[in-house]
């Protein structure tokens, strides 16, 4: 299996003005740091609870077909699937017909799931990264559709990236900081079993 962001989002969850104002920075001399850190910020947390924030496109590669009526979609929340594309052995591509699967979007992960009486293509398909899925993920296309414990999550995170410039923080702001980051994090964090 192999996941890859084939659209990134237009924005990132935070703007530089409301960073800044959360830092009470007010001179521009530090915007490209800010910035820097505002991305990063915005990784650290897609990455921590497994969840797109601002809406983006992704492609799920398989080796081939699920032995179940379903695929599980990492990155939620799902938007929509775009596309199921296969290649068959012979090197020639086919593309799932659209009335034989759904998107689930109401499960964490979301899921592609198989229509009633529908079933995976029986084309004998190449050997590796014979299945891809393509599919739109996150809360939404605005800085406002991300829940705002995620985005104040964000904030803690920048602020301590700020200050502490330095690769070592030791003591008790750290501590702090994990405690307090896990704690705004956790009711988002998708957890695989």
């Amino acid at each position: 299996m192999m996941l890859v962001q084939t659209s990134p989002p237009a924005v990132e969850p935070l703007t530089l003005d409301e960073a800044k104002n959360h830092l009470r920075v007010d001179d521009s001399a530090d915007d490209a740091l800010i910035t820097a850190q505002i991305k990063a910020a915005g990784r650290h947390v897609e990455d921590h609870t497994g969840r797109q924030l601002i809406t983006a496109t992704w492609r799920l590669t398989l080796d081939r077909w699920p032995r179940s009526s379903e695929i599980s979609l990492p990155r939620p929340p799902l938007i929509s699937v775009t596309s199921v594309v296969f290649e068959r052995a012979d090197g020639t591509q086919g593309t799932m017909d659209s009335a034989d699967y759904f998107p689930d979007a109401d499960s964490e992960p979301g899921r592609l799931i198989l229509a009633e009486g529908a079933s995976w293509p029986g084309d004998t398909l190449r050997r590796a990264a014979a299945v891809k899925v393509t599919y739109v993920a996150g809360y939404g296309p605005a800085r406002t559709d991300v829940p705002e414990p995620v985005r104040v999550a964000m904030k803690t995170l920048i602020g301590s990236m700020y200050e502490n410039r330095e690769s070592e923080v030791v003591g008790t702001i750290a501590t702090r900081l994990g405690h307090s980051l896990e704690f705004l994090l956790h009711p988002y964090r998708i957890w695989t079993f």
